[in-house]
């Protein structure tokens, strides 16, 4: 019989760590789908390898989140695999399907460097545990970023094929920009508290390190939308049952199972 959902603590400080690191395993789960799968076999060994740092940096905050909640402590396969999908505070933007090359590299490139100026605050967090993950994390995100915007200038730049694919990509993926820095309730908090900083105050820094990449790959951003995405607060698109229903399979079908 498949296992119940846990009940979850949502407390601000346990949402704040949960939205890093759902945003990290989901978008993983998606890089995950390129294997077999990349234009070239070094790609394919890249989006993997980017995959695999990004679950580790899910899982060490997902052990956080889980010491914090208090009575209830959920270990980190609880809190990965057995939510419901109201539960999960990811970022819409990681949700999307897979898409093109073009639509994967440009989507890391714009969490990547999101994630990076996130390290970076994070590093100096109150939290001892949270900024000694933030410590490692940075140097990954980093490289994430570097790689991926590389792919961004190399196919903007480039025939007039991968540039239509890349500008298509950036039209629909920048609907989603205004989720990451829409500021609540649990980044009051968080910022309050010491914890770590809210998306918002690293918005000008993202657009900036962003605009230098589309720059350079002779793409031009679009107009910020009006349109608001909710993933953060819980509430996703048609995408993440989907994703839920293949990621959760083994552990809800059989509970407690371990490699």
């Amino acid at each position: 019989m498949p296992v119940a959902s846990i009940p979850l603590e949502r407390s601000p400080a346990v949402q704040y760590l949960l939205r890093i690191a759902d945003t990290c395993l989901i978008l993983a789960q998606r890089l995950g789908e390129w294997c077999g799968h990349a234009p070239a076999l070094e790609e394919d060994i890249a989006m993997t390898n980017m995959a695999l740092d990004l679950v580790g940096q899910a899982r060490a905050l997902f052990t956080r989140a889980g010491q914090i909640e208090g009575r209830r402590a959920h270990d980190e396969d609880q809190l990965a695999f057995l939510r419901d999908e109201r539960d999960y505070f990811n970022a819409t933007l990681v949700e999307l399907p897979r898409g093109d090359f073009a639509f994967s590299v440009l989507r890391n490139a714009m969490v990547a460097t999101l994630l990076k100026l996130l390290w970076e605050r994070l590093a100096s967090s109150n939290d001892g545990e949270v900024a000694a993950i933030a410590g490692k994390a940075i140097k990954e995100a980093r490289y994430h970023q570097q790689h991926s915007a590389d792919w961004v200038v190399r196919l903007g730049d480039g025939t007039d094929e991968s540039h239509a694919r890349i500008d298509a990509a950036l039209k629909e993926l920048w609907r989603f920009v205004p989720e990451l820095f829409a500021s609540d309730a649990v980044d009051e908090e968080a910022s309050a508290s010491g914890l770590g900083p809210a998306w918002a105050v690293l918005r000008e820094a993202w657009l900036a390190e962003m605009g230098a990449v589309l720059d350079e790959a002779l793409l031009a951003p679009p107009a910020e939308s009006a349109f608001l995405s909710t993933g953060k607060h819980g509430v996703h698109s048609e995408h993440m049952g989907y994703i839920l229903a293949e990621m959760q399979h083994l552990q809800r079908t059989y509970p407690g199972g371990v490699w």
